[in-house]
């Protein structure tokens, strides 16, 4: 009532009032009602209801009163009913797996067998109703070649960013579905699919209801041994890689300028590890079906080691089944030198690559200077792996604004004494990445561009202190702990265990169990973290910028002289 006497009450000033009005304080709706049924009078002031002489008549109800009108009964709409297949009984399904008693489960552990062709197949069980399957495949990026000849024609086709597309192709045209029927299937199953490449493994995987592993398993297994590759389907992967390379993150170009100045050109050559991870324009227009079908052959159809089928959520004798039906008949052939992994020599370098500006105002105030600085360390098999881990974690850092809950990493050493000290830096993180034969280590950081020569600087001391001072115990605790606390989450998620598995064995021949990776985490000291650093800082430096403005950043040279003369200095700020 009053918000539409206040609704009305706007159009009071194109006509005026000709009544008297009442004096000010009884102008209000204050007239109590006798009977329910009594209609109220009011008294209105001049800007309420200007089209009345008098208040409107407002009537009272009783619940008793009012009477509900009933629709008539529709024949043509029946009411809703649940058929009896989809009714919730006492007896569940025949696809939801029995529950057993707790008595009767087995402690979950990691189960592998080796197929008579080489294949590999490793499980743990979770007894949960999802599995996670897939196969991980032992060749990358690093295997590509601008001159790569095809084992059927001899012809000489070229490889670069072949594996960035085969990502892309996953799960498309086969020899026994299209595309369109893969991708129906797999959404009546409930499945969902991934695939991801680096430069030395590739990943196909599908995440299933349990009862539905079998349909999805021989999905997976003709899209990796059967793939048809139209050119339509690589042109409209042309495309999306066009759109991926517009709207590249600045962290991944940061990575890829970091790798490719580490392992720079020996004798005008690339080395392997210093190839481009993702397509580059320049290499797009010569990605062809030949090349992909050229590159399967000689890395894949005739290479049964180099494959892992893994699967968590999943009967280990059930796997065995999927994979032997699927890889088993693969027929493995000798390979060649050329087939091989040719290993890559640490060199140390320089990447500078300036970006142009974005064209949004709102974005382009917020455009930052990154620098990264890296060091070589061991590769999977070196005995520094656990203690450059733990290096990683005691470093942590992040961003200037970072979600996750209070506290989250603010103990870490690049917190307290790069993002909490200095407040123009937008982000400081340590990195690691490592290889079969080698590794890098370092930390990156962003700021606005003015600022970037004092980035620079600020990395480059935290490093020294670290050679120079051995870390506090509370520190080399807590590092232990939250690394430890890292992995052992993350192997809780379903697919993590799938990939943890899949990359173990293909990489160590076994895997590792959590208990065991613990105490190799425990057994690392200061005495360890001290001496991974001084290794690392002799080697030459492998410095990486990418930003709209990196006039002010350093050059490698001054990087170098900072680390030499490292202790003369007190602080440089």
């Amino acid at each position: 009532m009053i918000s539409a006497a206040r609704s009305a009450g706007r159009r009071t000033l194109l006509r005026p009032s000709t009544r008297s009005l009442p004096p000010i304080s009884t102008r209000c709706f204050a007239a109590p009602a006798t009977d329910e049924t009594t209609p109220i009078k009011a008294t209105f002031s001049a800007n309420e209801f200007p089209e009345r002489d008098e208040a409107p008549a407002i009537t009272r109800s009783s619940a008793a009163n009012i009477q509900i009108k009933k629709e008539p009964n529709r024949a043509s709409s029946p009411p809703y009913s649940v058929s009896s297949s989809r009714r919730i009984g006492p007896v569940p399904p025949s696809s939801v797996p029995a529950n057993v008693p707790l008595q009767s489960l087995e402690i979950p552990e990691t189960k592998m067998t080796t197929l008579s062709n080489g294949v590999r197949v490793g499980s743990m069980e979770t007894f949960g109703q999802v599995s996670t399957l897939g196969v991980v495949l032992d060749f990358g990026s690093r295997y590509e070649s601008d001159r790569f000849v095809d084992p059927s024609t001899n012809q000489v086709v070229s490889t670069a960013g072949v594996n960035h597309m085969m990502e892309l192709l996953a799960f498309q045209s086969t020899q026994a579905h299209s595309g369109m029927e893969i991708q129906n299937i797999l959404e009546n199953i409930g499945g969902v699919t991934f695939a991801t490449s680096s430069r030395e493994q590739m990943m196909y995987g599908v995440d299933v209801l349990r009862p539905n592993t079998k349909q999805a398993f021989d999905l997976l297994g003709e899209t990796v041994r059967t793939p048809m590759v139209y050119e339509s389907e690589v042109e409209a992967m042309k495309q999306v890689i066009e759109f991926q390379l517009m709207d590249m993150n600045p962290q991944i170009l940061l990575g890829e300028g970091l790798q490719m100045a580490a392992y720079g050109k020996i004798d005008g050559e690339l080395q392997q590890l210093g190839r481009p991870h993702f397509c580059t324009l320049e290499n797009l227009q010569n990605i062809t079906t030949q090349s992909v079908h050229a590159f399967r052959e000689k890395y894949l159809l005739h290479k049964p080691q180099g494959i892992v089928v893994a699967g968590s959520g999943i009967a280990h004798d059930a796997l065995v089944d999927l994979a032997e039906s699927n890889f088993g008949h693969i027929q493995s052939i000798p390979e060649t030198d050329s087939s091989k992994a040719i290993p890559s020599i640490y060199t140390g370098g320089e990447y500078r690559l300036q970006t142009p500006p974005n064209p949004n105002p709102a974005i382009k105030k917020e455009e930052f200077t990154h620098i990264a600085i890296a060091f070589e360390v061991g590769g999977w098999h070196s005995p520094d792996l656990v203690p450059v881990c733990v290096l990683q974690t005691l470093l942590g850092g992040g961003s200037s604004f970072s979600a996750g809950g209070p506290g989250k990493g603010m103990y870490s050493r690049l917190y307290r004494e790069v993002l909490n000290r200095y407040r123009w830096v937008e982000s400081s993180e340590a990195f690691a990445s490592f290889h079969v034969e080698t590794g890098l280590w370092g930390i990156q950081g962003s700021s606005n561009a003015e600022k970037s020569g004092e980035l620079a600087r600020a990395l480059v001391e935290n490093l020294l202190i670290l050679a120079d001072q051995v870390v506090t115990d509370e520190e080399l605790d807590r590092a232990r702990n939250m690394l430890k606390c890292n992995v052992l989450t993350q192997l809780e998620s379903r697919l993590v265990l799938f990939e943890d598995i899949g990359r173990q064995i293909l990489t160590y021949g076994k895997r590792e169990d959590a208990a065991s990776m613990c105490a190799k985490i425990d057994a690392v000291t200061k005495e360890n973290i001290r001496e991974v650093v001084r290794k690392a800082i002799v080697k030459p430096p492998t410095l990486s910028t990418v930003g709209v403005d990196i006039e002010k950043v350093p050059k490698l040279e001054d990087i170098v002289r900072w680390l030499g003369s490292g202790g003369k200095r007190n602080s440089w700020f």
